[in-house]
């Protein structure tokens, strides 16, 4: 049911799929052992739950499954990276790194991987550093909202400086109160990003890294052009 799963998706218009693992896991997907998989999996069909290493050992593999199909089919994955919300949220288990036995996963090189948040928080730097593998990209999603304009504007600039043709513009949404609420959130989350992206940009042109074309270049990049070449849209 996987494959056609994720066919009918496409179909419907779907660019990505999105794991949210960091919100469960550590994101370190070892290398998975099919057949031991296969053995826990039958062993629990029928009924009972298995412990915490077993359930690890069947989520590795279908990890690593799911990412291959979708990226035969065209498919990029989203994998949240960096802060999340909650008082139990394993910061740690969100560093991007973790993911470098899948990123490095030569059976997974036709699967682009966008690491969402780009590590918002304590990971942006890592983030810097696997955008040197071809197949991983980031957005500043989350970061808009989480931090000011001035200190996003530091990340974009980093991340421009290795790799513009691999950064995403981005927002992030969540429910506010009725006074704050989705309109307000999104308004707010698309200016701080806008802002940052230009003083990022200025910052480069005014230390004559860039010219004001190359500026305008990478400005419609990111706002643009980049999620277009990644997702295949006209």
């Amino acid at each position: 049911m996987l494959v056609p799963t994720l066919e009918r998706q496409k179909k419907a218009g779907a660019v990505a799929i999105k794991f949210e693992a960091a919100y469960l896991r550590s994101l370190y997907f070892p290398e998975s052992q099919p057949d031991e998989a296969r053995q826990i999996y039958s062993r629990y069909f029928s009924g009972g739950t298995p412990g915490k290493s077993e359930y690890l050992k069947l989520q590795d593999l279908l990890f690593r499954t799911i990412a291959l199909h979708a990226g035969q089919l065209g498919l990029a994955v989203h994998i949240h990276t960096g802060a999340g919300c909650g008082g139990y949220f394993d910061v740690a288990g969100s560093n991007p790194s973790l993911l470098d036995s899948i990123l490095n996963d030569e059976s997974l090189r036709k699967t682009n991987f966008v690491l969402i948040h780009g590590g918002a928080g304590p990971y942006t730097k890592v983030t810097s550093f696997l955008l040197g593998k071809p197949n991983v990209y980031t957005d500043f999603s989350e970061q808009d909202a989480l931090v000011s304009t001035r200190a996003l504007s530091v990340v974009i600039r980093d991340w421009l400086e290795w790799y513009p043709e691999k950064v995403l513009f981005g927002t992030d949404l969540a429910p506010g109160t009725p006074e704050i609420g989705w309109e307000e959130i999104g308004y707010s989350n698309a200016t701080t990003g806008r802002e940052a992206l230009a003083l990022a940009l200025t910052g480069m042109m005014a230390d004559g890294e860039i010219t004001r074309n190359r500026a305008l270049d990478l400005a419609r990049m990111v706002m643009r052009e980049n999620a277009l070449k990644l997702y295949g849209l006209k």
